[in-house]
């Protein structure tokens, strides 16, 4: 499955997106995600932190200080893509 952004995609699957969309507290779960699954740090370095700061900037809930963290940005995209992927399928 795939949450599209603009100028690029990430694509999980149906159990990790719903693993990091619950209601209540999820950074454990992304963080989790993010520290086991290759797939996903392989698409994120080819995106590159540039890219995903960019689009992350487009929602305004981040001051520049906070998106000058790369690594708390690829936690942040890759929640919105688990909750983008969650809405749009209705899982």
């Amino acid at each position: 499955m795939y949450a599209t952004f603009e100028g690029f995609e990430i694509e999980m699957t149906k159990k990790s997106a719903i693993s990091m969309s619950h209601s209540g507290d999820c950074k454990a779960d992304v963080a989790y995600y993010l520290k086991t699954n290759k797939s996903i740090q392989k698409q994120l370095a080819a995106i590159g932190n540039e890219k995903i700061a960019e689009v992350l900037r487009g929602y305004g809930a981040w001051d520049e200080t906070q998106l000058a963290d790369a690594e708390a940005n690829k936690r942040r995209i890759v929640w919105i893509a688990a909750n983008d992927i969650r809405e749009d399928n209705r899982l």
